[in-house]
């Protein structure tokens, strides 16, 4: 059904201040060293004319990749433009990774590791996060190469990969202990590993920064895989393969309080683990239940934030479409929808961080993982970073299908205001009245599964190797703007 919505921003009122990294991302640990990721779809299967055909164990659904060249001109400049940021190198491949800079193994894992962080690798990951002015949150090992379930876990490693980057002159800024805990069947922790186990190690973790890095922020419990109510996660929890510990279950053996209480945010998992849980289909990624599991999942780790972490943010460690890589759709315009949605639903609900699962790799990052080159998802996040400020208001509009209505200041300071208009309608625009002369930069795709962006008509390309891009609003004078169905329409006053 078509609607008009009347916007009226002298009567916002405020929610909240936000803090300004909100948009940030993550690198994954296998980006850095080389290692197995997720399999990438074909582009039929993207454009939805070929079917996929889901793997039987997780090992199916993977491929191996070499190093990110994070020093390439694409990657660099793409990501200072989407800065300052926080940058998280993580991921299941963080727990069972030797960190060698000493050069020591030859490259060579040692027993009970599957993977070798060389020096140089490492110099490329401070190098990066130097260049675009990123703040650095890491994960440590925690794998049967460290010690066995039943030894304390040792500081040695971490205290070598926290000194080294001090001394280099980019210090981390924040430490997560463990990730993904609760998945104790696939993480990499050690065999027989329990809760008890891991709330004597974070506590350890936590003592040890504490009392030797002080400016550090400790970060946990990178929760996730918890049954919750009306996500599709309520399903997945109870299967084989993620059988896991609940996030209570693990606070509840820890006598260390985090700074910040993070978590992991995915909407389902893809088709690739389409035989282990019933995946959302393209159908559904519009739908108001589809983008309500953002603020569910929300919703259910904020009494165990105030419980455990009380006062602390709340920083989505990993957040993305689904896990296992993103759905086939994931790389198209079909999921400007959900990432504009998602950012603006935790912004007027909380104040933490977004990382974004990532940067540049697999179906969901926000770079294409061979080119570098922007995806559809990449653009919201540009525009939200450049247009958006940290003031929240209410936008006096309930959220339904054809308007997800999201207000906030200026980034650039001035008096006025920024909107974010999302129409998740399949087929039905909505008209929106505009009050006064705005910016208007409106995100739309020839198709929902187009891979190119179109800005006010006109398709979003980058050019290999240029200098960092500069979006021009169109200019509209008061009156009436339509919003296509399938788009996201940024509003300038």
């Amino acid at each position: 059904m078509h609607q008009t919505i009347t916007l009226n921003p002298t009567a916002l009122t405020k929610i909240r201040s936000i803090n300004p990294l909100l948009v940030s991302y993550n690198i994954e640990f296998a980006e850095v060293t080389g290692g197995t990721f997720w399999k990438a779809y074909t582009p039929e299967q993207v454009a939805g004319t070929e079917p996929f055909l889901p793997g039987e164990t997780v090992d199916s659904m993977m491929q191996v990749y070499p190093p990110v060249d994070l020093a390439e001109k694409n990657i660099r400049t793409l990501a200072r433009a989407l800065g300052p940021c926080y940058v998280r190198v993580s991921g299941t491949w963080s727990t069972t990774t030797y960190v060698d800079l000493k050069g020591e193994t030859d490259g060579t894992p040692p027993a009970g590791y599957r993977a070798v962080l060389t020096q140089k690798q490492w110099d490329g990951v401070l190098d990066f996060v130097h260049a675009v002015g990123g703040k650095l949150l890491i994960t440590v090992s925690n794998c049967e190469g460290d010690h066995s379930a039943h030894e304390p876990w040792p500081t040695d490693k971490a205290k070598e990969l926290l000194d080294y980057s001090a001394a280099y002159g980019v210090p981390v800024n924040a430490v997560e202990f463990t990730n993904e805990p609760n998945g104790y069947n696939m993480t990499g922790t050690p065999k027989g590993y329990t809760q008890s186990d891991f709330g004597r190690d974070q506590d350890t973790f936590f003592r040890f920064i504490r009392e030797n890095y002080p400016d550090i922020t400790v970060v946990g419990p990178s929760a996730c895989f918890d049954a919750i109510p009306g996500t599709k996660f309520e399903e997945v929890a109870h299967t084989e393969l993620f059988r896991s510990y609940s996030t209570e279950s693990l606070l509840a053996e820890c006598k260390e309080k985090a700074d910040i209480f993070s978590y992991h945010c995915y909407y389902g998992i893809s088709q690739r683990g389409g035989k282990i849980v019933t995946p959302w289909t393209a159908e559904d990624a519009l739908t108001e239940k589809y983008l309500a599991s953002v603020e569910t999942t929300l919703q259910y780790y904020m009494p165990l934030r105030d419980k455990y972490v009380p006062g602390g943010e709340m920083w989505v460690t990993e957040a993305g479409d689904a896990g296992c890589g993103g759905h086939t759709w994931a790389c198209t315009c079909l999921e400007m929808i959900r990432t504009a949605d998602e950012i603006g639903r935790f912004a007027r609900l909380t104040d933490g961080i977004l990382f974004h699962n990532t940067l540049a790799s697999s179906t969901y990052g926000y770079l294409d993982h061979t080119t570098h080159l922007p995806r559809p998802s990449y653009w919201v996040v540009y525009l939200w970073k450049h247009l958006m400020g940290d003031t929240v208001y209410e936008s006096g509009e309930p959220l339904r299908e054809g308007v997800h209505l999201f207000a906030h200041s200026r980034k650039d300071g001035k008096p006025g205001y920024s909107y974010v208009a999302i129409n998740n309608s399949p087929n039905e625009s909505t008209t929106i009245h505009l009050p006064a002369a705005a910016a208007i930069y409106q995100l739309t795709g020839e198709t929902p599964r187009s891979t190119t962006a179109l800005l006010n008509g006109k398709p979003l390309t980058y050019e290999p190797d240029s200098e960092e891009p500069v979006l021009e609003g169109e200019h509209r004078k008061a009156g009436e703007l339509e919003l296509p169905p399938v788009s996201v329409t940024y509003l300038v006053f």
